[in-house]
């Protein structure tokens, strides 16, 4: 991928995760890296996908406890952990 303006790298990040079920993770890995280079934060988009794995989540065990939303990945047993708002 040649140099791109930090618009069009936000295009094609709003474009990757509309169908992210279907991506494998190294291509996650990669759209996340032009995130980081180019200053995008992913926001609610990074919680679609584990963190360690970078595998999307497809069927997730989600717990919610005390205000603590708990999502753990099928695939590795991750366990990514949000507040509710």
């Amino acid at each position: 991928m040649g140099k791109i303006s930090k618009s069009e790298a936000k295009k094609n990040i709003e474009k990757f995760f509309e169908e992210i079920k279907n991506k494998s993770p190294k291509e996650i890995k990669k759209i996340k890296k032009l995130g980081m280079r180019y200053g995008i934060k992913l926001g609610e988009k990074r919680k679609t996908f584990c963190g360690k794995c970078f595998n999307s989540y497809k069927t997730p065990k989600i717990r919610i406890k005390k205000g603590i939303k708990k999502i753990i990945c099928e695939n590795c047993g991750e366990e990514g952990r949000w507040k509710v708002k």
